[in-house]
């Protein structure tokens, strides 16, 4: 599958049922079908849906938290993954969200270099740990940060130190 074959759009509560199937499959301590309500139902949060041919491939939740964007939940179905797709929900949200100085966070496991190396691809950079972060085998999680400097076409993204160094210390 290409990117092109995709259609990308706003999740809605009818696509749960497919959403919590591929989240089952995807991490060993699904969300709940409250936690995705509860995503859905805040205005200024960007929930979208990867379909292919109708049905619901991936998905990804960003919620915004005062001027920070938390990208909260990225998954693809297991048997489409490495085509593109997350990929694709991460340029479409970048597409709709990066103005100049605009800010992004996450969290993912150590263990998940794949996913480690796709948002570095996207400008995300490690800052730092989350000690035992993870609740089914206290795994820690490490925290990446995305500043944008120059808006959605990618210009000056801000050097990882930068990046740092603009939040103060905790």
């Amino acid at each position: 599958m290409t990117p092109e074959t995709l259609d990308i759009r706003r999740l809605s509560y009818a696509d749960l049922p497919q959403v919590i199937a591929i989240e089952r499959r995807a991490f060993p301590t699904p969300w709940s079908l409250a936690m995705f309500v509860l995503e859905l139902s805040k205005p200024s949060g960007i929930c979208l849906a990867a379909l292919r041919e109708g049905r619901i491939v991936g998905y990804l939740i960003c919620s915004r938290y005062d001027t920070v964007w938390h990208v909260m939940n990225v998954a693809v179905d297991d048997l489409l993954r490495r085509e593109g797709i997350a990929s694709t929900l991460l340029t479409h949200l970048f597409e709709r969200a990066d103005t100049a100085g605009e800010q992004y966070t996450l969290e993912v496991r150590t263990s998940n270099a794949p996913a480690i190396s796709l948002y570095e691809s996207f400008g995300f950079r490690s800052a730092g740990l989350r000690h035992g972060y993870y609740h089914d085998n206290k795994e820690d999680a490490v925290i990446m940060w995305r500043v944008v400097e120059g808006g959605s076409n990618g210009d000056g993204w801000v050097a990882p130190e930068d990046q740092v160094a603009r939040r103060s210390p905790a």
